[in-house]
């Protein structure tokens, strides 16, 4: 199984990017602080700050199932653009700090996680696989994708950290 961090850390790190280009924006049109941040794709979805968060939450927590590590707790409390990026941030910082040798037979792990109601249980490469990393990718695409619908100027290059 392939060591996740530097997928997670590199993508990260072209989510920050994003967050730059969205205060770079809101700072041209003069938005409030609080506009992007609340910003959804449609009513019933959550808004941009939860799909970075969630995004984030993916990362951390997939890194640290994989590793037998406990998964860390961060409080949503995010209300700025950036607050997100210092959430990127933290989020970057706990997976640099995992050894690579932790994440050895990660992949026949049994991984147990609460969605929702529900109790899921993996082994550590189908979660890796199947549902960490596309769950990752979900809410990043979303974050992008409700920049791109509200006029900020990003691109392809942009999401895949170019």
């Amino acid at each position: 199984m392939q060591n996740p961090v530097p997928v997670f850390t590199h993508f990260l790190t072209a989510l920050s990017r994003l967050l730059d280009k969205a205060e770079a924006h809101a700072e041209a049109k003069r938005l409030k602080p609080e506009v992007i941040p609340n910003l959804r794709l449609i009513a019933d979805m959550l808004p941009f700050w939860r799909q970075v968060t969630i995004a984030c939450d993916h990362a951390k927590g997939a890194c640290a199932r994989l590793a037998g590590l406990e998964v860390p707790s961060f409080a949503d409390t995010e209300t700025t653009l950036a607050d997100l990026r210092e959430r990127v941030a933290k989020t970057q910082a706990f997976l640099s700090s995992i050894p690579a040798d932790a994440f050895t037979g990660a992949e026949a792990r049994t991984i147990h996680i609460k969605a929702g109601p529900r109790e899921l249980t993996f082994t550590g490469d189908h979660y890796q696989n199947g549902y960490a990393v596309p769950n990752f990718f979900f809410h990043m695409t979303t974050a992008y994708n409700i920049l791109r619908a509200n006029g900020v100027d990003v691109g392809k290059v942009d999401f895949l950290g170019g």
